[in-house]
């Protein structure tokens, strides 16, 4: 019998092998939980749908979470097909590359650039949680990914890090608003992994290099890792925990001035 053995578990954002959320379904998928994915396209069903059934998935629906319509379809599947459901997965953000580019100065982010971050990055967790939330079970939850640029400044981040800021105030309002139905509403934030989604903000293989000198462990974190801190934020063991920002960092964030002391006189 694993954790969640008997749980239902939908999430948005998986687009292949190494993606975060795809490191969170394998390990929520370990301890039991039976799975449903999105995917946005043509291009991205076809890495999408080989790994959802690789963990025995039977829904695998095309959503994209900037359209009402299509959420409001997708939601309709998961109910003739599981009627209620205990776990939703929250793993899409999205910014004009050309806006997170190194030498791209924030004021000059557009109008459009920042309604379609801020879009897609953050108002999409209340476009999938609202119509998600008669179908939750007692007891559910509802995880966020969101990264530290959301309240320090990441060079080339940019509105990335606005959206993220929104997003994790968005989980605060979500949890206050679904915690008399018992569901808890949280947010990982993650350290920098190299994803395809990583691969859009400029200067990701130096931030990945520095994050790991850095840190207290003096390492990256993994896949894995956030899995396993999603898999407890799924579960009954985290009961109590509602309205965070869970750091799967490697303690990045809790470091203020990084120098190399060994160099010191």
């Amino acid at each position: 019998m694993g954790l969640l053995t008997g749980k239902k578990a939908f999430i948005f954002g998986v687009a292949n092998d190494r993606s975060i959320a795809w490191g969170i379904a394998r390990a929520l998928h370990a301890e039991g939980a039976e799975l449903g994915f999105n995917f946005l396209g043509e291009a991205l069903e076809k890495r999408v749908r080989p790994l959802a059934e690789s963990v025995g998935a039977k829904l695998i629906l095309p959503c994209d979470v900037s359209k009402d319509d299509q959420i409001k379809a997708l939601y309709q599947e998961v109910e003739k097909a599981w009627g209620k459901f205990d776990i939703l997965v929250h793993c899409v953000a999205f910014a004009n590359k050309e806006e997170m580019t190194p030498g791209f100065a924030f004021h000059n982010t557009s109008r459009a650039g920042f309604h379609l971050a801020m879009d897609v990055s953050a108002y999409s967790l209340i476009a999938i949680t609202g119509p998600a939330a008669p179908l939750l079970n007692e007891g559910g939850s509802v995880i966020a990914l969101t990264y530290y640029g959301s309240e320090k400044v990441i060079p080339n981040y940019n509105v990335m890090g606005v959206a993220k800021a929104a997003l994790e105030c968005t989980v605060r309002y979500l949890a206050y608003d679904l915690g008399a139905k018992g569901v808890r509403v949280n947010a990982i934030s993650a350290g920098p992994i190299k994803t395809l989604a990583a691969s859009a903000v400029g200067g990701i293989k130096s931030m990945i290099k520095a994050a790991a000198e850095m840190t207290p462990l003096r390492r990256n974190v993994s896949q894995e890792e956030v899995g396993a801190t999603a898999t407890y934020l799924a579960s009954s063991w985290a009961s109590g925990v509602t309205g965070e920002v869970i750091y799967v960092d490697a303690g990045a964030n809790i470091v203020g001035v990084h120098f190399d002391e060994k160099k010191e006189g």
